[in-house]
């Protein structure tokens, strides 16, 4: 992979936005295309993905099938799912990790068997991981040096791109901004690979970089959206006092047998969910949300389940938690939910294909229904190897169009990327108390009213495009009467579906 320098050579066959799992998956699976890596930062570690703690879900032990998986994941999303997309997804998913593995992603192994955990809402433990919680760094270090390896690959490192140039419903390129000043790249084909919306929110377990910037790009340039309600919390982000991103406290914790309490050293799930801590995630979350509201404290206490193991088992929590002064050995972490995956995006088609020509979304920006109205437990980073890795196929194969002719002047195209703090921290407090796990058609429709006052102060095209997203958001959640899945409406019936 080499850094694109050469201003004249700026036609492309692909331009990949985004350098996550999804996004690299793209790009190497589409040789021998020429393809423009763009990524706002280091590339492969400029995102979501590398944060990972959770793994990749497959059906790989014995008793286990794509079907189960299937079903497990049609169960989490409230059969709001598209059932088309989760049966490519789960058939694939064995597939996906041996491709991984033989790009060089070193799985954790029991003897000659992959060592397999279960999480929450998965009906057999069929979960690959990569050094113990660590697994999504350990697949951006590897996915990334194959990238750098690619002769097909240029990279376009600290860019930013700032807007779609369009010619009626056709995308054939875009609009950079970076240290070099600003310039436009055309391609036949641009993928959205940006990732999600953690930074709209007040907690979040993903990077500031996930602020959904791709998404509002699309929406600005007249791209379809779709499920924008459905925002899922994770139960347990380590509660430090603190706002943004928070350490995230994996799932594989309480698969492995940690439990909830309240301040008065009460377990409270198991007369919540049968399956108590391993419930799908708006059922715990919410949970936690509750006993926060009445006051409580809540702890996730793993000191029997993983006690002394904890350093060898799960080092990034560790690290996180001794970086707070706990030691999760010997006592509880404290826990609060924090905004974790967006199931709603970009709208596409089985192909990927947006509702606007040559532009493609895949990974989190993208809705193509795979997750329905709740997303299962490490689902994610599958999803971006298996869509992004079809994607790429089918790009390598494409014909080549008749682009448009390119605009005047790259200076009158490109805008400025900046939002400014005061906006940001007002949607993030907007969309928490407004539009988190709790919601209601008398505070949605307050933060719409104040996100139309915002708009009216914003003065960059990333100011529009972010509160574009966020009113995006609210409209959606007060339009959907019913509480379903990641979207729960207190003044609404919970609805069952299938």
């Amino acid at each position: 992979m080499s850094i694109f320098t050469d201003k004249s050579a700026a036609h492309f066959d692909v331009i990949v936005i985004g350098s996550g799992i999804a996004g690299l998956s793209v790009a190497l699976a589409a040789a021998p295309r020429r393809v423009a890596l763009l990524t706002r930062g280091e590339a492969g570690a400029d995102g979501a993905s590398c944060w990972a703690q959770g793994g990749i879900a497959a059906a790989l032990g014995a008793g286990d099938s794509a079907a189960a998986h299937a079903r497990d994941t049609l169960v989490a999303g409230s059969h709001m799912n598209d059932a088309r997309a989760v049966q490519v997804l789960t058939a694939a998913a064995a597939d996906a990790v041996h491709w991984l593995q033989a790009n060089g992603v070193a799985f954790d192994r029991h003897g000659d068997a992959f060592a397999l955990g279960r999480e929450a809402a998965h009906g057999h433990a069929r979960i690959v991981h990569a050094q113990g919680d660590a697994t999504g760094a350990a697949v951006m270090r590897a996915l990334t040096q194959r990238a750098r390896e690619a002769a097909h690959i240029q990279c376009l490192e600290q860019s930013v791109v700032t807007e779609l140039l369009c010619h009626g419903d056709t995308v054939y390129g875009v609009c950079v901004s970076g240290a070099a000043g600003t310039h436009f790249l055309r391609a036949d084909s641009v993928v959205l690979a940006t990732g999600g919306i953690g930074a709209l929110y007040r907690h979040s377990t993903n990077p500031d970089t996930a602020d959904a910037s791709g998404l509002a790009l699309a929406i600005c340039a007249g791209a379809e959206f779709s499920d924008m309600e459905f925002v899922q919390f994770h139960p347990t982000a380590l509660r430090t006092g603190g706002s943004g991103q928070l350490p995230l406290l994996t799932e594989a914790l309480r698969g492995a047998g940690a439990v909830l309490l309240n301040g008065s050293g009460h377990r409270f799930m198991p007369a919540i969910a049968r399956e108590a801590e391993l419930a799908p995630r708006d059922v715990v979350a919410r949970a936690v949300w509750q006993e926060l509201e009445r006051g409580e404290t809540v702890w996730l206490d793993a000191t029997r389940a993983v006690g002394a193991d904890f350093p060898q088992r799960f080092p990034t929590v560790f690290a996180s938690c001794q970086a707070e002064g706990i030691d999760p050995r010997v006592a509880p972490m404290p826990v609060v939910p924090a905004q974790h995956y967006h199931m709603g995006g970009v709208r596409v088609d089985a192909y990927a294909r947006s509702s606007l020509d040559g532009l493609y979304a895949v990974g989190e920006v993208a809705c193509s229904g795979v997750h329905g109205a709740n997303r299962l437990a490490s689902n994610s980073l599958l999803e971006g190897v298996v869509f992004g890795r079809e994607l790429g196929r089918r790009l390598a194969l494409q014909p080549s169009p008749k682009l448009p002719a390119p605009p005047l002047s790259a200076s009158r195209l490109c805008s400025d990327a900046q939002v400014s703090e005061a906006i940001a921290t007002r949607i993030r407090d907007l969309l928490w108390r407004h539009a988190g796990l709790v919601r209601e058609r008398t505070g949605l429709q307050r933060a719409l009213e104040e996100l139309k006052t915002l708009e009216a102060r914003a003065q960059s095209t990333a100011e529009f495009g972010r509160i574009a997203v966020a009113r995006a958001i609210a409209f959606a959640a007060i339009r959907r009467r019913n509480s379903i899945g990641a979207h729960y409406r207190s003044d609404a019936p919970q609805s069952r579906v299938g």
